[in-house]
């Protein structure tokens, strides 16, 4: 197990150094800074990091792919073979799921995330469907399993991180064995030499350090499949595995308890995204004044923001506002996605018993002088 990173970004001589929130030490989880949420793309060293049971030994001179199960030829692949194949490059938004739930009422057990486990990078790797092609999927597969280096105990039992996907979510052309994250090879933290990525779908399926492959006839049911990321008990949405992104935005500009000039014009700004590939056809921006809350009168209601189009189709969406407050005193600015599906983001968390899929609108507090 490797030591916690410490996570450092320069930006040119005298520049802001950002540093990620530590939200554990062992297992290090950490949220990516406020800044550089900011970025379109997110730099690697500000990048969330989520870890279950500790960074496991990385070797990319001795690294295996084991690809078995259900298949015609059971085979293994080195990394050096593997970057000898076909490669994509993919702008993904990557969020953990339980991203937001300290939201929540009441709290859910879990990473007390706010809104920051959440990035968006440009990976380069090789099409899984490839590999599944060279072994020959038996007729009868319904599921691939990845099995990721790192182990521990859960629920009294020792299991390695794996997680399942079904057969055609595999085998897409988009899910990939990344090598690359922004240009550069992976870190240890986020899973090299070798990791699976799997756009639109929040990042339990992106197991990282992937050492293992299994085709199997039948519905997986490891710990981390049947029993943990899974909504139950859940109010107003449907229970079961999680699975694809929810819609969802976030207000990056200006800063939380920031103080604007009243008249003066502001622009408000973030970023979108939503799931399965289904672009943001919309955001809209409410600015509500807190000292007249009680007032059914004080919201003038939302008004729609301008989209800039995203590096591709799993990349998340800028958005701007333009607002000129005009009144002094507190506010409360926010920000509401609806996909192209009509599917907009709620006013209020959904609970959920662990938390998951937390993506109420997004707010920050601001004030006016």
């Amino acid at each position: 197990m490797t030591a916690a990173p410490d996570f450092r970004v320069a930006r040119g001589p005298g520049a802001t150094v950002w540093a990620p929130e530590t939200v554990t030490a062992d297992p290090y989880n950490a949220q990516t800074p406020s800044a550089a949420l900011a970025e379109p793309v997110t730099p690697v060293a500000a990048f969330f990091v989520r870890d279950h049971f500790g960074i496991p030994p990385t070797d990319a001179g001795r690294w295996r792919l084991h690809v078995g199960g259900a298949v015609a030829t059971a085979f293994s692949i080195g990394r050096e073979e593997l970057l000898a194949l076909e490669h994509r490059a993919l702008d993904v938004v990557v969020e953990c799921a339980g991203n937001g739930r300290s939201l929540m009422r009441p709290a859910p057990p879990g990473l007390p995330w706010s809104q920051r486990a959440v990035g968006c990078a440009r990976f380069e790797g090789v099409p899984f469907r490839l590999l599944a092609d060279r072994a020959g999927i038996d007729p009868e597969a319904v599921e691939v399993v990845f099995t990721g280096a790192d182990s521990g105990t859960v629920h009294g039992r020792r299991t390695p991180f794996e997680r399942s996907l079904p057969l055609a979510v595999a085998r897409h052309r988009d899910t990939l064995l990344a090598t690359r994250m922004n240009g550069e090879p992976l870190t240890p933290e986020h899973g090299a030499p070798v990791r699976l990525v799997v756009p639109g779908r929040y990042a339990v399926a992106d197991v990282k350090w992937l050492v293992g492959v299994r085709v199997v006839t039948a519905p997986f049911g490891g710990v981390f499949q049947a029993e943990e990321y899974l909504y139950t008990a859940a109010r107003g949405t449907p229970e079961g595995p999680v699975t694809t992104l929810r819609v969802k935005s976030l207000i990056t500009e200006p800063a939380p308890d920031e103080d604007l000039r009243r008249g003066r014009a502001v622009v408000v700004r973030g970023h979108a995204w939503s799931g399965g590939g289904v672009p943001v056809s919309r955001v809209e921006v409410r600015a509500e004044h807190q000292d007249e809350a009680g007032d059914p009168d004080h919201v003038r209601g939302w008004h729609e923001a301008v989209l800039s189009p995203p590096a591709g189709p799993y990349a998340w969406t800028g958005w701007t506002y333009r607002w000129t407050p005009q009144q002094p005193g507190p506010y409360r600015l926010l920000s509401r996605a609806t996909d192209a599906r009509g599917v907009a983001q709620p006013l209020q968390a959904p609970w959920n018993a662990h938390g998951y899929g937390c993506n109420p609108v997004a707010s920050v507090e601001v004030v006016v002088v």
